[in-house]
C-alpha cells in the first residue's frame, strides 16, 4: 500500500478534513522559501515554546534567510492536537510537538517523546544519535508522509500536582487526570479518568474543577502556567516521562522538495535545539522550585507501594502493544539501548556523581 492510500484509509483521513479548510501552504515571493509550521503550543509557553524559536531561529541562521520557519501557535492555524494531521494531509508544511500526542496513529510515535519507565534524557539522546533511534523515527514517519527530527528535550518531568496527597494506589480510583502517551494509558489502570489536555487548557481545567490534577514538565514550565495556584501538592518525581523529547515533522513531500542544504538545515537546527532545549530546562527548573517551596508548595514523593503499582501498570500497557509489528520493533531498539547506555552509565557517571557529592559535602 502506498503511503496517500495508506492515509486515506486510516484513522488520519477523518481528522485530516478538518484541517483542509486551510489554505495549501504558499511559498514566500523572491530567493526565500517559508515553511509553515503549527504547533502543540501556545505561543510563548515557557519552554517548549523557546524550542520552536530556537529551532527556527536556527534554521534561518544555518540557510542565511534563504529558508523560513514561520510558526504559528496552538490555535492560530489549527488546533494543538490537530498539527500532525494538518502536516500529514499537506496543509501545513512542518510541526512542532511532543510525538506521543500521535499514538492514536501508532503508539511507536511515542518512544520519540517518553514512555513509562523509559529512557532518561541522556539515554534517549544516545539512542537517537547513536543507535539506530532517529532510522526508527524515519521509518515510522515514512508511513504517515512525515520526516520527524527530535527538536527539543525537557529532561525528567514531574509526577504530577494535586489538590490532595496521594498515598496510595486506591487514590487514584476515578481521579480526573491530564496525562498524555502511555503514561496516561497506565494510569487509567489505575482508575483515574484521564483527559489528553494541550498545556494552554491545562489551568482553566483545574481551576473549574473538570481536572482533579495534572503533570505538565517540570518546576519552571509548571511555575508559569500557574498550577501552584490551584493545586498544593506536587510531585517533581514521576514515572512516565523520565526523559521527554520534542519533535519537528516536516510533510515528506515538502520535505523530498527542499535542496540537500536545507533539508540538512533543518536536521541540524533540530539537533542544536534539543541540546539547548535540555539545557534550558535543567537551568531554570532548580531556582523555580526554590521559589515554589517559598510559595506555599507542599513538595511529596511517591510511596515505594504506589511505585510499584505505576510498574505494573505501566508493563501492562507495554505488553498491550506488542502484537503491534512497528511498536515491537521500535520498543525492542528502544530498550537495547537503553540497556547499554545505562549499564555503562551506572558503572561511570552514577558511581562518579555518589563519589563527588561524598566529597563535596565534607568540605
Amino acid at each position: 500500500m502506498d503511503r496517500r492510500s495508506f492515509l486515506r484509509n486510516s484513522a488520519l483521513g477523518g481528522s485530516a478534513a478538518a484541517a483542509s479548510a486551510l489554505a495549501a501552504p504558499a511559498y514566500a515571493q523572491g530567493s526565500a522559501k517559508t515553511l509553515t509550521m503549527v504547533t502543540t503550543w501556545p505561543r510563548g509557553l515557557a519552554g517548549v515554546w523557546d524550542s520552536v524559536e530556537r529551532f527556527s531561529d536556527n534554521v534561518a541562521g544555518i540557510t542565511g534567510g534563504s529558508l523560513i520557519i514561520d510558526a504559528k501557535g496552538a490555535g492560530e492555524l489549527v488546533g494543538a492536537l490537530e498539527s500532525f494531521d494538518a502536516v500529514a494531509s499537506g496543509q501545513a508544511d512542518i510541526y512542532h510537538g511532543a510525538d506521543y500526542y500521535w499514538v492514536n496513529q501508532s503508539p511507536a510515535w511515542a518512544f520519540f517523546t517518553a514512555v513509562p519507565f523509559g529512557m532518561t534524557a541522556p539515554e534517549l539522546m544516545t539512542w537517537y544519535y547513536g543507535q539506530g533511534g532517529m532510522a526508527k523515527h524515519h521509518e515510522l514517519g515514512e508511513i504517515f508522509g512525515i520526516r520527524p527530527f527530535l527538536a527539543g528535550q525537557t529532561g525528567a518531568q514531574g509526577g504530577g500536582w494535586f489538590r490532595k496527597e496521594i498515598n496510595s494506589p486506591e487514590d487514584f480510583q476515578g481521579l480526573k487526570f491530564r496525562m498524555p502517551g502511555l503514561g496516561g494509558k497506565a494510569m487509567g489502570e489505575l482508575g483515574a479518568s484521564v483527559q489528553n489536555l494541550p498545556g494552554g487548557e491545562i489551568y482553566q481545567a483545574l481551576a473549574s474543577g473538570a481536572l482533579d490534577g495534572t503533570e505538565w514538565i517540570g518546576p519552571w514550565s509548571d511555575e508559569r502556567l500557574g498550577l501552584q495556584e490551584v493545586c498544593k501538592y506536587y510531585y517533581p518525581a514521576g514515572f512516565h516521562e523520565p526523559g521527554a523529547g520534542l519533535s519537528v515533522g516536516c510533510n515528506l513531500d515538502v520535505f523530498s522538495g527542499l535542496s540537500p542544504e536545507h533539508q540538512k538545515a533543518i536536521e541540524i537546527a533540530a539537533a542544536e535545539a534539543h541540546q539547548h532545549n535540555y539545557a534550558l530546562f535543567i537551568a531554570n527548573n532548580g531556582p523555580a522550585m526554590k521559589r515554589l517551596v517559598a510559595g506555599g508548595t507542599k513538595v511529596q514523593e511517591f510511596s515505594p507501594e504506589i511505585w510499584d503499582a505505576f510498574g505494573a501498570a505501566s508493563v501492562s500497557v507495554l505488553q498491550s502493544f506488542m502484537d503491534d509489528e512497528i511498536f515491537a520493533d521500535v520498543f525492542e531498539s528502544a530498550m537495547n539501548g537503553m540497556t547499554e547506555s545505562s549499564d555503562w552509565m551506572q558503572k561511570s557517571d552514577s558511581l562518579y556523581t555518589l563519589q563527588r557529592n561524598r566529597v563535596l559535602a565534607a568540605m
